[in-house]
């Protein structure tokens, strides 16, 4: 098998590739940083393909398409993504552009392109790394809460239309809380509630993905807490949703 992870430069993609590798799987990993990829393939006994682009810009997500639409590629992970902590009046917009650009149309175009090349065989799995943000509104985080609302539940229609037509291909939302990763660093600010290993979330990710599990949620917690919040009104959702992001907020 061959799986494709972009981000996996760090963070859940990086853990995702060491776990696919101990799998014996083949790797193409994308992201800006080549010499960390490069790393990652000196460190892997499979074989590992490195392609280095900024997918950010639009045209090099098709020009990703062009270079490995004739690996045989089993697997697309769509990983790659950031956020920005602040009140919507006061984050940059050319920033939030850039986060709509590849938080949504970089997943929107590849999983397109892959999932009518996976049709056509009757085989293969995309997992889209989405996040608990996908199910609730984020304030003072609002656009990466928007994004990952609109993967979130584009994966399960997805998958819905998938089953309609008897297809092998599998479709998978993985939606963890927050993950200790450079994700703050980036977003120019933390949660204030215990972040989990990436480690642990791309080993639960990719197992639930072999088992074919639409929505994955790594830990008990966040599958309560998800759960509940259907039960709370969405005043109550916003005001917690607040206090829990931004504890220390950047300048924007």
């Amino acid at each position: 098998m061959k799986a494709l992870i972009t981000g996996a430069s760090s963070g859940i993609g990086l853990e995702m590739a060491y776990y696919l590798a101990k799998l014996n799987i083949d790797l193409i990993l994308v992201a800006r940083n080549k010499e960390k990829l490069n790393e990652i393939k000196d460190d892997v006994s499979v074989d590992v393909k490195i392609i280095s682009l900024d997918l950010i810009d639009e045209k090099n997500v098709f020009k990703l398409y062009e270079l490995v639409k004739n690996d045989d590629i089993d697997i697309l992970i769509n990983n790659a993504g950031f956020g920005l902590f602040g009140t919507f009046d006061k984050t940059d917009l050319n920033r939030e552009l850039e986060m709509i650009n590849l938080n949504i149309k970089t997943y929107h175009i590849l999983t397109k392109l892959f999932l009518q090349d996976f049709i056509k065989k009757d085989s293969g799995y995309i997992l889209n790394v989405c996040s608990s943000a996908g199910f609730m509104a984020g304030p003072r985080l609002s656009t990466y809460y928007a994004t990952k609302n609109y993967v979130t539940k584009l994966t399960m229609a997805i998958n819905e239309e998938l089953r309609h037509i008897k297809s092998k291909v599998s479709v998978s939302a993985l939606c963890p809380g927050p993950v200790n990763t450079n994700f703050n660093k980036v977003a120019k600010g933390e949660f204030s509630i215990k972040e989990i290993s990436p480690k642990y979330v791309a080993k639960y990710g990719i197992d639930k993905m072999f088992k074919r599990k639409m929505i994955i949620i790594p830990t008990f917690k966040m599958k309560l807490t998800l759960f509940f919040s259907r039960f709370i009104p969405y005043r109550l959702q916003l005001l917690i949703a607040y206090h829990i992001q931004g504890r220390k907020l950047g300048k924007m």
